[in-house]
């Protein structure tokens, strides 16, 4: 209900004088009504019309410049809206210190008031005490104009998600919460009470009219206190509920939120830096994802954690698995280059599901040949053997599909595995002679009927339900090794051991 009528306050023309002028108008009748029941009003004498008549005239000119004010304002500071454009950054800011503004107006139209007042009811009333009465004025301006500024600091919080979209992460101290709790504490507890002890030391007053005057300011501050304070409950504790509500979903992975920004206070800002924090967060995710594409997720994963570019790395053993395509050259010169690519990137599938699901990394493409790794970045108990099976997958997969032939080559040994590069760009790689050695023996692998070659380091290394899978092939002399590399490759259930002479 509240919040549908300072909407339509907000859209209508005539919104923002309506709101203003019942705020002091309620004020004027709170002092008013207050004044009578303290038997003020009887104690005129005969001439009591008159001096109402008298004090009557600068409120109703006060009324009149109020209602011309505010229709301005609404004018000057809602024009955009009834434009349907979004504000100017002066538009924005001038619109945030809008509440502080009309406030402060309305206490300078009640403070002449105030004067006159006092001024002709001590000469009206024969007996009154002049203190009382302009305390009591007084009081009543200072807390008419505290509600003002409850009120329109509420009328225009719909309006603070644009003025924040405009303005960024900004902040105006009338919309702290500090400036708010000091305000409401004014307006249902200081102002209520402090013209509750005016009253009841007004000397002339009797007895009854006091005690019926404080009971009835009572019984006003009370209800004004509550709206007051219900009014700043709800504006902490439902954006807080709200933040809350979105960093519960942050936690759980999902960052696609953004929380409205709906005040340019302490509260507002928080909403800010959460819409900020799920957007790095998003972005961090999203740079994962894309980077993870590229060099792996594990890579990419000790990356991002490690924040920096000296990443560094270390020596271990690990078991290293190239495979490449054969007679590429054949292919990509018969074949349309969309469609050799097409098929490329199937194989290239093949190899990444593989590696992956058997624990190991995909560390680079090169052309048509790619290097997977088991054993960096991420250690594992026993790298041989999910080697071991990744290459037998591949080859089995790829043989399966038909579309292009391959080489596979398998060695393990000591490696240095990390980053390498300069400041400005980082590459994670493995470099030893594990790498080299399965570089050459893809090629070997490729005139080998199983397509698979393996140095007997990893046979060695791995499990014995694996090495079940694997018999001795032959012992071949590869390129830049002056020893033979005793090879082996895997079983042909159907057909039996392979031989090497069928291979050379």
């Amino acid at each position: 209900m509240i919040a549908r009528l300072m909407l339509w306050a907000l859209q209508a023309r005539w919104g923002l004088a309506v709101v203003v002028i019942a705020a002091n108008l309620s004020g004027l009748g709170v002092i008013v009504t207050a004044l009578w029941l303290n038997g003020f009003l009887g104690r005129l004498g005969p001439d009591w019309r008159a001096a109402l008549l008298l004090v009557a005239i600068y409120p109703t000119v006060g009324f009149l410049a109020g209602v011309a004010l505010a229709v301005r304002d609404r004018r000057r500071h809602f024009g955009w809206l009834d434009d349907l454009r979004k504000p100017t950054p002066d538009e924005a800011r001038a619109l945030l210190r809008l509440p502080v503004a009309i406030t402060v107006r309305a206490l300078a139209l009640w403070i002449p008031g105030v004067v006159i007042a006092a001024v002709l009811f001590s000469l009206f009333a024969d007996s009154t005490n002049p203190a009382v009465t302009a305390a009591v004025f007084t009081l009543g301006a200072f807390e008419s104009s505290a509600l003002t500024f409850l009120i329109v600091d509420r009328l225009v919080r719909p309006a603070i998600p644009v003025v924040a979209a405009v303005l960024g992460a900004t902040m105006h101290w009338s919309s702290s919460v500090l400036a708010r709790v000091l305000v409401t504490w004014a307006v249902a507890g200081a102002m209520p009470m402090l013209l509750l002890i005016t009253v009841l030391a007004d000397p002339v007053a009797g007895a009854p009219d006091r005690v019926r005057t404080a009971l009835y300011l009572a019984i006003v501050g009370f209800a004004v206190g509550a709206l007051a304070t219900a009014f700043l409950a709800r504006a902490v504790a439902s954006p807080v509920r709200t933040l809350r509500l979105a960093l519960d979903r942050i936690t759980r992975g999902e960052f696609d939120i953004r929380v409205p920004v709906g005040s340019v206070g302490e509260i507002g800002r928080l909403e800010h830096s959460v819409n900020e924090l799920a957007a790095s967060l998003r972005d961090r995710q999203r740079l994962r994802d894309v980077f993870g594409r590229h060099v792996g997720a594990e890579v990419a994963e000790r990356a991002l954690v490690a924040r920096g570019v000296d990443l560094t790395g270390d020596v271990r053993v690990v078991s290293a698995l190239f495979v490449d395509v054969t007679g590429s050259v054949a292919l990509s010169t018969g074949l349309p280059p969309q469609e050799f690519v097409a098929k490329l990137n199937r194989l290239l599938g093949t190899v990444i599901t593989a590696t992956e699901e058997n624990g190991g990394l995909v560390n680079k493409f090169e052309g048509d040949a790619a290097l997977c790794i088991f054993g960096a970045p991420i250690a594992l108990p026993d790298n041989a053997t999910p080697a071991l099976r990744a290459a037998r997958r591949m080859r089995d997969e790829v043989r399966a599909a038909g579309e292009l032939d391959i080489g596979i080559g398998v060695a393990r040994g000591l490696v240095f595995a990390g980053d390498i590069g300069a400041d400005t760009r980082l590459e994670f790689t493995v470099i030893g002679d594990a790498v080299n050695r399965a570089s050459r023996l893809t090629s070997e692998a490729k005139r080998v009927p199983r397509r698979v070659l393996v140095s007997a380091d990893v046979i060695e290394a791995a499990a014995a339900e694996e090495r079940a899978h694997w018999v001795h092939f032959a012992d071949i002399p590869l390129r830049g090794m002056s020893e033979p590399t005793p090879c082996w490759t895997d079983v042909d259930e159907a057909g039996g051991p392979p031989r090497a002479e069928q291979a050379r």
